[in-house]
């Protein structure tokens, strides 16, 4: 049943564009994103089952809903397990170890501005964008109190590296993570997109460092060592094993990675479980057992507690809200368009443009529901541009907003923008490059479907 004419779907659309006005103005109006999408989906797939309740196919819409519920439940579960290992890597003072150990180096600003840019990148990978350019922004801020303009510059180019280090990895970011967990791209391929990924990410800050100070900041004045507690590394293993475990139940056994995630939670849970009954309370004396407990037990329902239920939440509208109008029918007529009239090509190359304005994780699922057909080139260069074209602009990707509030007044809409020329010619080169060194990759095609 075609409903891109029909009343039905006209309200939809003006529904989704309603909520998703409501998330790009979250930092004003205060409302949590996930509220208008959760809402908005509610309401859009009830008015097409209304529809379709006096017609030959009345299950149709809750059949179709089912399956929209499967996607998000793989996801939900997979960014659950990651979410936590992050928090409790958090708990055990991981981050503030590295926070500190930076600080307290006599770096010079411009040294400073490469070694939070290159962390980024190599972090992001492996634990989400959002939360790398959240630890990286921290250490900025305790670096460069005396210079705003070093604080302006570093957050650029920490936003730019997490998304360009999250492009190349399937944990990176939720672009890559979705792609991956339909089976489209392989694992190990999307290791391909490495050099595009470095050109995104070097371009535009050796063009940015120029403009950094080359000055040492003082430095901190606390005197208090920072380390991490007892259990840090451990918990970093366990969450190595935790992927490589997710990675090898996909590629060997054919199962839903989340599968292999919800088992290293529990290996996470039951040595959570030793910590809690070795820790030292406050009454004993720590002298005689050097560094072997903490006063306050490790929880690892409370790191479970701690995750982004908000984020979480707002895929599930999104996913919902998205996957309501592909049933209606506008993504298909979409799809016919920018990817049979403009080709794949240029097609990605907007959405990567798009992304810049509109968050990518939306931009993605309908590029997933539309599923044109493409080679595993093409898809790799969707991945890429969604993942690095929120780097344009400083509200197009989690965490360029997240920065804003973070770093408020020193980090800005528009010193993001001043900076966007040299940002757009890292993007481009980054496309180039790709389409240059992994040509061989357009052999390969992907069935639609």
């Amino acid at each position: 049943m075609d409903l891109t004419a029909h009343w039905v779907g006209i309200l939809a659309i003006a529904l989704f564009v309603a909520a998703y006005a409501l998330v790009i103005t979250e930092e004003y109006t205060h409302l949590r994103k996930s509220k208008p999408v959760m809402l908005a989906a509610g309401i859009i797939w009830a008015l097409i089952a209304f529809q379709y309740a006096n017609s030959d196919q009345p299950h149709a819409a809750a059949d179709a809903i089912k399956e929209y519920l499967g996607e998000f439940a793989q996801l939900f579960l997979f960014l659950l397990a990651a979410m936590t290992y992050v928090n409790a890597m958090s708990e055990r003072n991981i981050f503030l170890a590295l926070r500190y150990r930076l600080a307290k180096r006599a770096y010079s600003y411009r040294t400073m501005f490469w070694i939070t840019g290159v962390l980024a990148f190599f972090l992001s990978p492996v634990i989400d964008n959002l939360t790398t350019a959240l630890v990286m922004c921290a250490v900025v801020m305790a670096v460069g109190k005396e210079s705003p303009r070093f604080v302006g510059l570093a957050c650029i180019n920490i936003v730019v590296a997490a998304n360009a280090g999250g492009a190349f990895s399937p944990f990176g970011d939720i672009t890559t993570l979705m792609v991956w967990q339909r089976g489209i791209v392989d694992f190990g391929t999307f290791f391909a997109l490495f050099l595009p990924s470095v050109v995104n990410f070097t371009v535009p800050a050796l063009i940015m460092s120029y403009a950094v100070p080359k000055t040492v900041p003082s430095a901190p004045e606390s005197s208090e060592t920072i380390g991490m507690k007892r259990g840090a590394r451990i918990v970093m293993f366990l969450f190595a094993c935790t992927i490589a475990t997710a990675v090898s139940f996909h590629n060997f056994l054919h199962i839903p990675p989340f599968l292999g995630m919800m088992t290293g939670l529990a290996a996470l849970k039951f040595f959570g479980f030793y910590l809690r009954r070795t820790h030292l309370t406050s009454g004993h004396d720590r002298s005689s057992y050097g560094q072997i407990g903490d006063t306050a037990p490790f929880d690892s329902f409370r790191e479970v507690s701690r995750v982004e239920w908000d984020t979480l939440l707002f895929f599930f509208g999104v996913i919902m809200c998205v996957g309501g109008l592909g049933f209606i029918g506008y993504l298909d007529t979409i799809s016919a368009y920018i990817y049979g009239e403009l080709g794949p090509t240029i097609a990605n190359i907007v959405v990567g443009l798009i992304s810049a304005m509109v968050d990518n994780i939306p931009v993605m699922v309908a590029v997933l529901e539309m599923h044109p057909s493409m080679n595993v080139q093409q898809w790799l260069l969707v991945t890429l541009t969604a993942g690095v074209g929120g780097s344009l602009l400083s509200i197009g990707s989690a965490a360029g907003i997240a920065l804003m509030g973070q770093a408020r007044g020193q980090y800005t809409f528009f010193t993001h923008l001043k900076w966007t020329p040299a940002i757009a010619l890292g993007y481009g080169l980054s496309i180039w490059l790709h389409m240059i060194i992994n040509r061989g990759l357009d052999a390969i095609p992907i069935p639609p479907g």
